[in-house]
């Protein structure tokens, strides 16, 4: 985590956090990602959502197209991880 821990990272974290509107935040990741990059984290997190529900693996690679190493490497970020994940799954419960 030290390194992760950076001036840079810092002021990403606190940019993202001030953002209320989705407008911005969306052009935020349009200025600094490739589409594939944004699509390829937000399907992490619908990894992260079926695992929580207790979907297969075989069901969750079905129905996001993510590979097996990413299901797994999900499932262990999710179970072992510094808690990401969770306070990302709780935020969405809490919108639903």
């Amino acid at each position: 985590m030290s390194e992760l821990r950076t001036k840079e990272v810092d002021d990403f974290a606190y940019v993202l956090s001030q953002m209320q509107d989705t407008d911005e935040i969306y052009a935020l990741f349009e200025d600094i990602m490739t589409v594939r990059e944004i699509k390829e984290i937000s399907q992490r997190l619908a990894v992260a959502r079926m695992l929580d529900a207790g979907k297969s693996y075989a069901a969750i690679e079905k129905d996001t197209g993510a590979s097996a190493t990413t299901i797994a490497r999900v499932s262990k970020a999710l179970n072992y991880g510094s808690g990401g994940y969770r306070a990302a799954l709780d935020a969405m419960a809490k919108k639903a």
